[in-house]
């Protein structure tokens, strides 16, 4: 197991590589600059210190070789749009914002999603199916944008009851988190019913009941157990998605975020600002997986087993 570990955390490192040069050239072939406009109208000399204080009057390879030095020690730089503004700053102080919405959205979605799922399949082919099965698809196709939208004008402008945007009180929290759990929702009610009805055909299900165990007992039992192990598998991208799925939802409500300078970091070529993030997601992406597959490991016996024997075979 801890050799199946420390396999993992090296490859952790290599594509936290690749993501940082990759990003580094590809935000570096867009045209121009994230200077080009700002250091327009200024004097000549001024404009090359600026060009200086930042590295960009050098060569491209040696500005990449600069910065790998620099991510070495943490060092993310310095965001060349909010001038004095570091982006290790910039991102602990934003993170913790879509953190609280997100996570908040993520538990209920979870919570709920579950449950329509369990209820799904144990309803199947029935109305309470139906009605899950609807709101899946309603969940998985109405973009957040346009959800995000009627749940403003009906809360916000008809019945005056939540503000359209803002930040710093609960209720600007209500339609934010309903928008982010709805996705959500549909998606763990639908891993959820089709991996219980796949356990419930299962030939030790069977086994369970002829034995004489309630219906109760076999789905807390047998069933719920083996049937969590996708809600696990997908678990991992619904947390990233925490920080990386509320680009749009901070911008229509205007949510100090991550999401919210990212957005604004590419549209005005903030080199630094753009590295950090991506790096951050990236980072958060391979531990958050790291974590969800040895989860995954310890659930199943079965996956246990096949990665000792591996390391055994190693």
């Amino acid at each position: 197991m801890l050799k199946y570990i420390l396999k993992r955390i090296l490859f952790m490192f290599i594509a936290l590589f690749f993501v940082t040069t990759l990003t580094f050239f590809l935000m570096r072939s867009i045209p121009g600059d994230p200077l080009a406009s700002l250091a327009r109208a200024l004097p000549e000399q001024t404009r090359l210190n600026f060009y200086a204080k930042y590295g960009l009057d050098r060569p491209l390879f040696e500005q990449y070789l600069i910065y790998l030095k620099r991510l070495l020690t943490l060092d993310l730089g310095e965001s060349v749009v909010y001038s004095g503004r570091s982006v290790s700053q910039t991102i602990a102080q934003t993170s913790p914002v879509s953190g609280l919405v997100g996570g908040i959205a993520l538990a209920i979605g979870l919570v709920i999603g579950v449950g329509l799922g369990i209820v799904a399949a144990l309803f199947k082919n029935r109305l309470p199916d139906y009605l899950v099965t609807f709101l899946a698809i309603i969940g998985v196709t109405v973009p957040v944008f346009v959800l995000a939208s009627l749940l403003q004008y009906f809360f916000s402008v008809q019945l005056g009851w939540l503000p359209t945007s803002g930040w710093g009180k609960p209720k600007h929290l209500v339609i934010p988190v309903i928008v982010l759990s709805f996705g959500t929702i549909a998606t763990y009610a639908r891993y959820i019913k089709s991996s219980m009805l796949d356990v419930l055909n299962q030939d030790y299900i069977l086994t369970a009941r002829a034995k004489g165990l309630s219906e109760g007992q076999v789905i807390r039992r047998h069933v719920m157990r083996n049937s969590i192990l996708p809600a696990i598998t997908i678990l991992g991208g619904r947390i990233v998605g925490i920080f990386t799925g509320s680009f749009v939802i901070e911008s229509m409500f205007s949510i100090p975020g991550i999401g919210f300078y990212y957005i604004s970091s590419i549209n005005s070529n903030d080199y630094s600002m753009t590295m950090g993030t991506t790096i951050f997601y990236a980072a958060l992406f391979v531990v958050i997986q790291l974590i969800v597959d040895i989860a995954y490991v310890l659930v199943d016996p079965r996956i246990r087993l096949s990665v000792g024997e591996k390391g055994g075979r190693a």
